[in-house]
């Protein structure tokens, strides 16, 4: 998938959505799923136990294909930027450790017919120097997360090696996603601004390494 002005500009509509759409919750609730209140019942002050269920429920979440970005500004809403950082982080490493084993062990006829090209390209580009390559992708935002998961599972990329990739390459978009989360209980306007310049550092720097790597990638 190239990397455009509109995988800019589709990360924009998509950060507007999630402002959005969290100050409609916190301001008018939203039957009361994913209200203030709701995640101050169930999830912020709930202690160990309400870690444990945004955990299991956005790693299992992620590992079906939910949106990184999404569990991310959730995450943020329900436990600010420093713990929310940590723990959306931990989430999509167990998501992506799920689907990659799933793969490796379950859906290799599957997988193998449905992705053919990608499935030879990743064994081309993950089977040496796995973590580098991983790292180098997942600071791109290219293609699927399931199906990067998926692919990688069935390639001879090396289990440690992705999946460590993978988390360190998450840190800037889960960063900047809760970040915006934790806007909407403080410092709201300051931390909005700040993701918004972060969101658009973070995509020129991806749209640098996409041209510069462009011959191995595509």
């Amino acid at each position: 998938m190239p990397l455009t002005l509109g995988t800019f500009v589709r990360g924009l509509i998509m950060i507007m959505v999630l402002v959005g759409a969290g100050f409609a919750f916190k301001s008018y609730g939203a039957g009361g799923i994913l209200s203030e209140d709701w995640i101050n019942a169930n999830i912020r002050h709930n202690g160990v136990t309400g870690v444990l269920i945004f955990f299991a429920v956005a790693g299992l979440f992620i590992a079906g294909g939910f949106p990184r970005q999404i569990a991310s500004f959730l995450g943020g809403v329900a436990f600010g930027l420093n713990m929310g950082t940590v723990i959306v982080l931990a989430a999509s490493a167990f998501g992506c450790a799920l689907a990659f084993y799933v793969a490796r062990f379950l859906g290799r006829d599957w997988i193998s017919a449905r992705f053919p090209r990608r499935l030879k390209r990743a064994d081309r580009f993950l089977s040496e120097h796995t973590f580098s390559m991983t790292l180098l992708i997942r600071l791109m935002p290219l293609g699927s997360n399931l199906v990067t998961n998926l692919v990688a599972g069935v390639s001879g990329a090396g289990a440690v090696a992705f999946i460590s990739g993978s988390t360190l390459g998450y840190i800037p978009q889960t960063f900047i996603f809760v970040l915006l989360g934790s806007g909407l209980t403080v410092d709201s306007v300051f931390r909005i601004i700040l993701g918004l310049v972060l969101f658009a550092t973070w995509s020129g720097l991806a749209f640098y390494l996409y041209r510069r790597f462009r011959g191995r990638l595509d």
